[in-house]
C-alpha cells in the first residue's frame, strides 16, 4: 500500500513516484475531492462515513493506493494505517502539507507555530493556546467555519486577534484574505480551508497562565474545589508530564485533572456524584480538554477496577484505609501518590501511611488579606495536610 499525499493542484503536483504509484494501483481510495484531483476513474473508492480503515484493511495482498491532503501523518489517515499495518506493507509519499504551505504563503516560522487540527475537533481546543504574540496554523471543517470561528474568538474577548484565511492551497483557486476577528465579514470562502491566528494585538496578560494554580473563578464549581495555593503546591507533587496518566479520585470540579492536562498529561477523573459530574464536563468542555480527560462515575476503590496503569495518583476526597490498601499494591515502580486532607480523621490516617511508607508530609497553611471593620486583617484558610510519595 502507498499513501500519498496530494495538494490542490491534483497530478501535476505530484512526484514521479507517487505518480507511478498511483498508475499501478488496483484500487485507489480517498475522499470525493482527492479521486477528483487524481482522476483515478473507476478504481476510486470513497472512504466510508463515519472513517473507517476497514475496507482498506480488507484487500491486503493487493496494490492499493490512499490518497490524503498533503502530509498524510499531519492530521490525516496516514498514522491511523501505519498503526494497523506492519512496516513492510506499506510506504508514504507526502507532498507539503497545510502547516508546510500557510507558513510559506505567511513567511512564519514552522517551529515557532502551535498546529491544530480544528476540522474535527471542538474550537476550545485553541483555548490554552491563545496568548498575546501566538501564532496558531489550524485546518477548519468547511468554508462556513472560519465565521463561525470568529464569533467564537469574539466570546474570548479576542477580537483583536488576527485571522489569515487559507483557501484551497496550492491549487488553481488558491485564495488568501485576512481580518480580525472582531470585524470578520469575508464570505464566499471555499473548502479546503485552514486558518492562521495571529495574537500580536491582544492585550497584554490575555490568555490562560502557564503554570498550575489558574484562578477559581476561571473553573465552574459549587465552592468543591481545590483552592487555586492548594492546587499549585498539589500539582507540583504530582510532578506532571507530557503524555503521563493521572488517576484523580474524588474530582470535585475536575480542577486537578484539568491542570493535569494542561501540563501535558491525561487523566482520568473518578467522580460519584452526578451533579458534579456536569461540572466536571462543563470544565473540560470549556477548557478544550475532553479528549486528554475521562471522566468516570463512581467511588474508591471499587471504580478503579481494570484502569490503565497510573503515573500518579491524587485523593483529594474519599480517602480511606481501604482505598490505600487497594492503592499502595498497585502503583507501578515510579508512580507518584499524592494526598490531600482537611480532616482530623484523613490527617491521622495520611500520618499513619507515611509512617509506613515514608515520603513527604507537609501542612499546608496560608491566609488572604480581608476586610476587617474599616481596616484589614488576615482571614486563614482551612489548613491542608498534604502526603506525596514515590512508589
Amino acid at each position: 500500500m502507498t499513501i500519498i499525499g496530494i495538494t490542490e493542484n491534483g497530478l501535476p503536483g505530484l512526484g514521479d513516484a507517487s505518480r507511478h504509484a498511483l498508475a499501478a494501483a488496483e484500487v485507489v481510495f480517498g475522499g470525493p475531492r482527492h479521486l477528483q484531483l487524481a482522476g483515478v476513474g473507476a478504481r476510486g473508492r470513497f472512504w466510508p462515513v463515519p472513517f473507517d480503515i476497514a475496507p482498506v484493511l480488507a484487500l491486503r495482498g493487493q496494490r492499493v493506493a490512499v490518497l490524503a491532503s498533503g502530509d498524510p501523518f499531519w492530521f490525516g489517515a496516514g498514522g491511523s494505517l501505519a498503526a494497523a499495518l506492519q512496516p513492510a506493507e506499506w510506504r508514504a509519499l507526502p507532498a507539503p502539507g497545510v502547516l508546510s504551505l500557510a507558513a510559506a504563503r505567511l513567511g512564519w516560522r514552522i517551529e515557532s507555530c502551535v498546529t491544530l487540527g480544528l476540522h474535527a475537533a471542538p474550537f476550545a481546543r485553541l483555548r490554552p493556546h491563545l496568548a498575546r504574540g501566538c501564532r496558531i496554523i489550524a485546518t477548519l471543517r468547511d468554508g462556513n467555519a472560519p465565521a463561525t470561528l470568529a464569533a467564537w474568538l469574539r466570546a474570548q474577548s479576542a477580537g483583536a486577534i488576527r485571522m489569515t484565511v487559507l483557501e484551497r492551497l496550492a491549487g488553481p483557486a488558491e485564495r488568501v484574505r485576512q481580518a480580525t476577528a472582531a470585524g470578520f465579514a469575508l464570505t464566499d470562502v471555499g473548502a479546503p480551508v485552514a486558518v492562521a491566528l495571529d495574537g500580536s494585538d491582544l492585550p497584554r496578560g490575555f490568555g490562560l497562565s502557564a503554570v498550575a494554580g489558574r484562578p477559581d473563578d476561571q473553573f465552574a464549581h459549587q465552592g468543591q474545589i481545590t483552592k487555586s495555593p492548594i492546587r499549585a503546591l498539589t500539582l507540583a507533587a504530582l510532578v506532571p508530564r507530557a503524555g503521563a496518566l493521572l488517576w484523580d479520585i474524588g474530582g470535585g470540579s475536575g480542577s486537578i485533572s484539568v491542570e493535569w492536562a494542561l501540563a501535558g498529561g491525561r487523566a482520568i477523573c473518578l467522580e460519584p456524584r452526578a451533579d458534579r459530574l456536569a461540572l466536571i464536563r462543563a470544565n473540560l468542555d470549556d477548557f478544550g480538554l475532553a479528549d486528554r480527560v475521562m471522566l468516570r462515575q463512581g467511588a474508591a476503590p471499587q471504580a478503579l477496577a481494570d484502569l490503565p496503569e497510573p503515573d500518579a495518583v491524587f485523593v483529594g476526597g474519599g480517602a480511606s484505609a481501604a482505598l490505600f490498601d487497594m492503592l499502595w499494591p498497585v502503583l507501578p515502580p515510579g508512580a507518584r501518590l499524592v494526598a490531600n486532607a482537611v480532616t482530623l480523621e484523613t490527617e491521622a490516617l495520611l500520618a499513619d501511611r507515611h509512617a509506613r511508607h515514608g515520603g513527604d508530609l507537609t501542612r499546608i497553611e496560608f491566609a488572604r488579606a480581608a476586610p476587617l471593620g474599616g481596616m484589614r486583617g488576615w482571614q486563614p484558610a482551612r489548613p491542608v495536610v498534604q502526603w506525596a510519595v514515590s512508589r
